[in-house]
């Protein structure tokens, strides 16, 4: 797939049995289910998709699982991040051999990289990649902030295409698109609908796990139609689910209202727990403001 990524893309949560066991059939089911729902691309293993709890074998599996489900219907990128250079390249590797159309790469999370080895890992990896990358930029869980004048740096690497922008600072996208003079393409990450506004061509939705087809109208409606009136009724109408799937809760949110809706895709891996009881009347109330809570669990 050539065609250049834009639209709402759902970093998918990974699906376990009852014993904690990847669940490839519920994976599949999942998969098929987001892209009829018109969900524009997919992203398996990443931070929702509880990566650095998998093993290899298993990272391979759910990749291989979710690109052989979409069979070329939406552009699937599978997240490649790690602390080592070689271990994402080899990532990378992986993903292209099964049919990836890229990837997404978070910076090395323990080591506290700076500038210098920032473009020296990405630049790496970049001329060994076949297929475009998007960086993540999450400096809450990197503990590097990838700032709108490194990205412009990063934009002149090869294959360096894209970036998930994940701060509350939407001014971001506004800078990074003038500094990197068209090179780089900016998906928002927490603040998806104000991204579309200061000019992402897409976004990396927690929230679409749980409604694919209104994060998917959400974009369409603001990127592409220019119907700021009707996209920011629609961006109310969601909010209750964004919200849902913030902070803390954005695995084991995402798997409960899943759970309720009749998709369940088990509980997260420890050290993450399922979410607790108490919060369970906050997932019912989301879902029942959306217009998504199904008759028999309201």
């Amino acid at each position: 797939m050539t065609t250049r990524f834009r639209g709402t893309y759902t970093v998918m949560v990974t699906a376990f049995d009852a014993e904690g066991r990847l669940d490839l059939d519920a994976q599949a089911r999942f998969t098929d289910w987001q892209v009829r729902e018109g969900i524009h691309g997919l992203i398996p293993l990443g931070s929702t998709g509880e990566f650095l709890s998998l093993t290899a074998d298993e990272r391979r599996a759910v990749a291989k699982c979710v690109i052989d489900t979409v069979a070329g219907r939406v552009p699937v990128l599978i997240g490649a991040g790690a602390e080592s250079t070689d271990e994402v390249i080899d990532n990378v590797a992986m993903a292209e051999e099964l049919g990836a159309d890229g990837t997404m790469i978070i910076p090395p999370f323990y080591s506290t990289p700076t500038r210098d080895e920032l473009i020296h890992h990405f630049g790496r990896i970049g001329e060994a990649a076949k297929t475009p990358v998007m960086i993540y930029n999450n400096p809450a869980t990197a503990n590097v902030d990838l700032t709108p004048d490194l990205v412009a740096e990063l934009s002149k690497l090869p294959r360096i295409d894209y970036i998930k922008e994940s701060t509350m600072d939407v001014t971001r996208i506004r800078d990074i698109l003038e500094m990197s003079e068209g090179r780089m393409t900016v998906f928002g990450g927490i603040m998806g609908f104000e991204s579309f506004v200061e000019g992402a061509e897409g976004w990396v939705a927690v929230g679409s796990n749980i409604l694919p087809k209104a994060l998917a109208r959400l974009f369409t409606l603001t990127a592409d139609e220019e119907d700021y009136h009707a996209a920011r009724a629609l961006y109310r109408e969601v909010l209750p689910i964004i919200r849902l799937v913030a902070g803390h809760r954005y695995v084991s949110g995402s798997k409960a209202a899943l759970d309720m809706l009749g998709m369940p895709m088990g509980g997260p891996r420890p050290p993450r727990l399922p979410l607790p009881e108490s919060e369970m009347g906050e997932v019912r109330a989301a879902l029942k403001a959306v217009g998504a809570m199904p008759e028999a669990v309201a």
